[in-house]
Formats: C-alpha cells, sequence, structure tokens
C-alpha cells in the first residue's frame, strides 16, 4: 500500500510503504534521511485515518527510549562485569601466559612456542592424553547406551514409575566429593564392601584404585552412576514424543521389541543420542574430581588426566605458563572432536521434517 503526504517546509512530497497491523494500524517503515521516525496511523470507525503519532529523530532520540536502553544495561550489567571480568579476561590471559613463561610470583617472561614445543616432547604428556582418551572412550558409551535403555525402562507407565524416575536420578545431584569418598569406600581393597561381597563368594577382589591396571577401568565404572540424570531425562522426554502409532503398525507387522527399537526407537531419538554424546565426550575430557580426590592422579600416574595435570602445573608445581599452554591444547582436542561428532552426525542422525 502506498500514501502519499506534504509535511510543510521539512519535505514536499514522501511515498513509501505502510505496514499493515490488527485493526487497521500501520506502520510507516521508512523515512527518508531528514525524517526519520514513526508514523503510526489508526482507522475509526469511519475508517478514516487518524494521525495519532509523528515523531522525527533526525539527531535526538526518544528520551522514554534512552531510559529504556539505559535500564536495560544496568539489568544486563552484572552479567557483563561478571563474563569479562572472570570468563573473557581469564580466556584472553591465558592464551598470552601460553607463550611465557610464568610461575605467579614473577612478572611473566616471553618465550613465543616454547611451551607448545615442551608439551610435544612431553612424555608424560602423552601418557595423560591417553589415559584421558581411554577413559573417554569406554564411559562414553557405557554412559550413553546406559541412560537410553534407562529411560526405556522407566519410560513404562506402570504403578510407582515416578519414585523409580526420582530413585535414579538422585545420584546425579549428590555432590561430586562425596560421591567420591563413598567410591573409595566401596572400592577399599581390605573393608571395601565390594571386595567383601567377592570374598564370601571365594573370590579374591583387586586392588581397584590402587592397581594401575585396574585404577581407570574403576574411574570408568564409577563414572555410570551419573546414568540416571540429565542424559536419562532428555532421552525419557524424547521417548515419550515418539508417536505411538508408529509402534502400533509395527505390531500389526509383528516387529519384535528389538526390531521396535533398532528401527523406530533409535531413529526417532538420533538427535537426543547425538547431544548426549556431544556432552558426554566434553565432559570425559574434563573428568577431575574422582581422580583428586580418590587417587590423587596415582598410582604411577594412571589416573593423571588432562584437566588435573593442568591443575598441578599451574597450582601445585606454579607453571602458569606451561599450564596455560596445556589448557589450550585441550580446547583444540575437544574442539576438533565436536567438528568430528558434527561431521557424522549428518550421516546417522534423523531429523524430522
Amino acid at each position: 500500500m502506498q500514501r502519499e503526504k506534504k509535511f510543510g517546509s521539512r519535505a514536499s512530497k514522501i511515498t513509501d510503504e505502510f505496514l499493515i497491523l490488527n485493526e487497521g494500524a500501520f506502520l510507516y517503515r521508512r523515512a527518508p534521511n531528514n525524517l526519520r521516525g514513526i508514523i503510526l496511523m489508526s482507522n475509526n470507525n469511519n475508517n478514516k485515518s487518524k494521525l495519532k503519532k509523528l515523531k522525527f529523530n533526525g539527531k535526538v532520540r526518544s528520551k522514554k527510549l534512552i531510559n529504556e536502553n539505559i535500564a536495560g544495561y544496568l539489568f544486563a550489567a552484572p552479567w557483563l562485569i561478571g563474563f569479562t571480568v572472570f570468563i573473557l579476561g581469564p580466556i584472553i590471559a591465558s592464551f598470552y601466559f601460553s607463550f611465557t613463561k610464568y610461575d605467579v610470583l614473577s612478572s611473566p617472561v616471553w618465550k613465543g612456542l616454547e611451551n607448545y614445543n615442551t608439551i610435544l616432547l612431553d612424555e608424560l604428556f602423552w601418557k595423560v592424553l591417553g589415559n584421558t582418551l581411554f577413559y573417554t572412550a569406554f564411559s562414553v558409551p557405557l554412559a550413553v547406551f546406559g541412560s537410553l535403555l534407562l529411560a526405556v525402562l522407566l519410560n513404562n507407565k506402570i504403578k510407582g514409575i515416578n519414585i523409580f524416575r526420582t530413585i535414579f536420578y538422585l545420584p546425579s545431584v549428590t555432590g561430586g566429593v562425596a560421591m567420591a569418598l563413598l567410591w573409595l569406600w566401596f572400592f577399599d581393597p581390605g573393608a571395601g564392601i565390594i571386595n567383601m561381597g567377592l570374598r564370601m563368594l571365594g573370590k579374591q577382589g583387586p586392588l581397584w584404585f590402587q592397581s594401575e591396571i585396574w585404577a581407570k577401568p574403576t574411574m570408568v565404572i564409577c563414572s555410570l552412576i551419573a546414568i540416571g540424570g540429565d542424559r536419562c531425562l532428555l532421552f525419557l522426554a524424547a521417548l515419550q514424543g515418539i508417536p505411538q502409532s508408529l509402534y502400533e503398525a509395527a505390531d500389526i507387522d509383528g516387529a519384535s521389541w528389538w526390531t521396535k527399537f533398532r528401527y523406530i526407537t533409535v531413529p526417532m531419538v538420533s538427535p537426543i543420542i547425538f547431544l548426549n554424546i556431544m556432552i558426554s565426550i566434553i565432559k570425559s575430557f574434563r573428568v577431575f574430581t574422582n581422580a583428586y580426590v580418590i587417587t590423587g592422579g596415582g598410582p604411577l600416574n594412571g589416573t593423571l588426566f588432562l584437566v588435573l595435570y593442568i591443575y598441578k602445573n599451574a597450582f601445585t608445581f606454579l607453571k602458569m605458563g606451561y599450564a596455560s599452554a596445556l589448557a589450550w591444547i585441550f580446547f583444540i582436542i575437544v574442539f576438533v572432536f565436536s567438528l568430528i561428532q558434527l561431521w557424522l552426525s549428518k550421516k546417522w542422525v534423523y531429523y524430522e521434517t
């Protein structure tokens, strides 16, 4: 719709579009440079347009709008300050420190790529990376698949199902240090409940956390306590969104439970599987609490994971520059794994259209 109006000495003519709103209101979309503003038109009962509001904002903005903007920035200020001071600032600082020799007690000294070269030649770094990859390779598939199976069980409509859902979810909200101390008691070689049960069966239990061979698998077992947490909750929501007509059609064709699970359930929840895999990979690379509280990285650096290695270099050995370089390598590794997952997802994730 086009309309033509005169505005006295300011301009001769303005021809432009009006955007029709509800109940016959019009919003003037554009204006010449010397007449920037909003013209709001409304129709009365006699279908005669009446000019309700006319404002020209050349260089002077509305005082009310300025006040609203100031209020908005004030409300956002605490988050902006916190983000700048505690997140963005440390990220920029760590990037700078990664090229320096910095022990916290003295000023940083520029060393260029020396820290990165040292990392690549450090045998302990490669062992730490191997420990982390081992933990990721076993904990992620077990946690994701276990959460999916648990969600399928908790999706059944039986009496008291909400109680079971609560019981399985509770461990995920328990404090990490408390759970670590509980695992330390469970897997104690002498007085632990696991080895006591094995002795009752006539078996001698391993040393668990005190064994270089068993320490990493035990860490993987400890990570499975959270399969009833957020991952399971996401799967449960996805399962409840699957149309029942798909299962009914499969029942008519005589499909078994495995066939329905493979060809209906898994494809329909594949976006959530992908999401949980991404989150689980990132979390597995960040494993810290159990290793720090239970083993301290031992025995023989068998549970020294990447984040714990960064922590020790930064706050135990005060090698802040070296630790910053490790942190950026950690970021690159996680970023590459995420890109690989995004690329692979195109081949197996199904999205409804």
